[in-house]
């Protein structure tokens, strides 16, 4: 996709603790900002097996957003409500697609090889980390998703680029989430799985699908999960 004629996104970096040969670019959530995750950031870079991480944490435009009340905050696109089922802010998402290639454009063209680049995010950045990186041109090392969905589902097969079956893709959930339930998640799972074909993945292939639910985990991200993706990120783009 085109990445022409859009100001670049604001963001903020967390720069390696040696040579800088990968990139995790991680997308924030409704009402957040990139600083919400830097001390997620913070914490995985000092972690020996990930020091040549550069960390990418954009900051997304402030919008009216219709499901709360119409009031301004920080957000990737307009959520028409928190169901989920009702009309999806294509425009407002594929801006945000073009944006985010933007950046992994910008880390491609500094010499950060796509298969050395991993896109992730949490809930709405999920979401977009999953249209993004399954449409995108480049074929990156991974997709994360946490607590998250697949949007416009009803187009992304016709978006798809040829490698997204080939993409090795986290997906993390709680399950007593009560904002983003757990039913969207394994919906989107198996969406992912039987409409896309993108495998399961295995303990000695990663290529696909590594999902885990985390029991009695609402909307955030727990410290079992952050374990268990700092221990994929490890083997997705290592050292």
């Amino acid at each position: 996709m085109a990445s022409t004629a859009i100001a670049p996104l604001k963001h903020l970096t967390v720069s390696p603790l040696a040579a800088h040969t990968a990139t995790v670019i991680f997308v924030h959530g409704l009402g957040d900002t990139g600083n919400g995750w830097k001390p997620v950031a913070d914490m995985f870079r000092v972690e020996p097996a990930l020091k040549h991480i550069k960390w990418v944490l954009p900051h997304s435009p402030i919008m009216s957003v219709t499901a709360n009340m119409g009031m301004e905050m920080p957000s990737w696109f307009d959520i028409a409500s928190f169901g989920l089922k009702d009309k999806e802010d294509e425009a407002g998402m594929l801006k945000t697609v073009k944006s985010l290639t933007q950046l992994i454009d910008t880390e491609v063209a500094s010499g950060v090889d796509p298969n050395r680049i991993i896109l992730g995010g949490f809930s709405q950045g999920a979401a977009m980390s999953l249209l993004t990186g399954l449409t995108m041109e480049h074929r990156l090392a991974g997709i994360v998703a946490l607590s998250g969905w697949v949007a416009l589902r009803d187009k992304l097969k016709s978006m798809l680029s040829g490698h997204a079956t080939s993409i090795p893709i986290f997906v993390g959930h709680g399950s007593h989430d009560p904002l983003i339930k757990l039913t969207f998640s394994r919906e989107s799972v198996d969406f992912l799985k039987d409409e896309i074909g993108i495998p399961e993945a295995t303990p000695d292939n990663l290529t696909g699908l590594s999902y885990h639910v985390y029991q009695g985990v609402a909307h955030t991200a727990s410290p079992d999960e952050l374990d268990d993706l700092k221990a994929w990120i490890t083997k997705i783009i290592p050292a």
